[in-house]
C-alpha cells in the first residue's frame, strides 16, 4: 500500500508530505541502531507524546547522516499485556511491541513503511520474533479545542502487511490539560515505588501539582493529586497489529488470532 500523503511531526506540530514528483531514494537512506539517549531526545522533541520510555531496541533513520526518524521497539508495558497478545510460552525479549515512531518533515514521502520494513529485517538477529503496535483512531484536544493528536487507522502498519487482530479493550483515560494521557505505566510506577516513579509526578506537577514533600507516600500524592489535574477521557480501544518475524511462530501466536479485514479511514 503506498499512500498519497505521509503524516510528520516535527517539534510536535504536525505536517503531511504530499505525493507529487518526489520519490523516496532508498540509496540514500540507511536504518541504523542508536542509543537510548538518542532516541528518547528526538522522541521528546518530535512525537506529539513528548516522551519515551526505555526500549531495548532503538532505531534511527537516516538521509546521508542527518536522522530524520526514530522507532522504537521493546517489552509490552506488563507481564499480563504481553501473554494477551503473545501467549505465555513467550519471553518479553522475544516478543515486542512498536512503542514510539515518528519521521520529522524532511523525511520523504512513504519513508515511514520503507523504515519500519527495514526494521523487521533488522530485529530477529537480536532475538525478536514477533512485533505488536497499537493505532489510535481518536483524536485528542486541549479544553480549549486546540488538537493535540489526530486519530489515525495504522495505514503504515497495512503498507508492511501486519496483520490486523481488532481492538484493545476500551479503557477510561486520564487527561492532562493539554489533552496527553498520563502513562498509565507511569502511574503504575509512583504508585509502586518502582524506578522511574518520577514521570507521572514531573508530569502533573507540571500542570499545578505541588510537589511531594521527601518522604510523602506517592500513592497518597498521586491519589490526591490526579483527579484535580487531569479529567476523564472514555476510550473505546486503539487498533491492534501484529507481525510474526519468524514463520515457525507464526501459528503458536496468531493461530488463536481473527485475521479482519484493514479499518478503513472514516468506517
Amino acid at each position: 500500500m503506498i499512500t498519497d500523503r505521509s503524516q510528520r511531526w516535527t517539534e510536535r506540530r504536525e505536517s503531511y508530505r504530499r505525493a507529487g514528483r518526489e520519490i523516496f531514494d532508498a540509496s540514500a537512506h540507511d536504518v541504523e541502531l542508536i542509543d537510548q539517549a538518542t532516541a528518547k531526545a528526538f522522541v521528546k522533541q518530535h512525537h506529539y507524546a513528548g516522551e519515551c520510555s526505555p526500549t531495548a531496541h532503538p532505531f534511527g533513520l537516516f538521509e546521508r547522516g542527518t536522522l530524520l526518524g526514530v522507532a522504537v521497539f521493546g517489552p509490552l508495558p506488563s507481564v499480563n499485556a504481553h501473554n494477551a497478545v503473545f501467549g505465555p510460552a513467550y519471553a518479553q525479549t522475544q516478543c515486542v511491541t512498536l512503542g514510539r515512531f515518528v519521521l520529522v518533515e524532511a523525511a520523504g514521502i512513504n519513508a515511514e513503511s520503507w523504515f519500519i520494513a527495514r526494521c523487521f529485517d533488522r530485529l530477529p538477529s537480536r532475538g525478536v520474533i514477533a512485533v505488536e503496535t497499537c493505532a489510535d483512531p481518536v483524536e485528542r484536544h486541549t479544553p480549549d479545542g486546540v488538537l493535540v493528536k489526530p486519530g489515525h487507522i495504522g495505514t503504515i502498519y497495512q503498507a508492511t502487511s501486519m496483520q490486523y487482530v481488532g481492538k484493545t479493550n476500551p479503557a477510561s483515560l486520564p487527561l492532562l490539560p493539554n489533552g496527553t494521557v498520563l502513562s498509565n505505566r507511569a502511574e503504575s510506577k509512583t504508585r509502586s515505588g518502582e524506578r522511574g516513579a518520577g514521570r507521572a509526578v514531573e508530569q502533573l506537577v507540571a500542570f499545578g501539582a505541588q510537589a511531594p514533600r521527601d518522604g510523602e507516600d506517592l500513592k497518597a500524592w498521586l491519589q490526591f493529586w490526579r483527579p484535580r489535574i487531569c479529567t476523564t477521557f472514555r476510550h473505546y480501544g486503539n487498533h491492534r497489529y501484529i507481525r510474526v518475524l519468524d514463520r515457525r511462530h507464526r501459528k503458536a501466536i496468531l493461530g488463536n488470532k481473527p485475521n479482519l479485514s484493514y479499518p478503513k479511514i472514516g468506517a
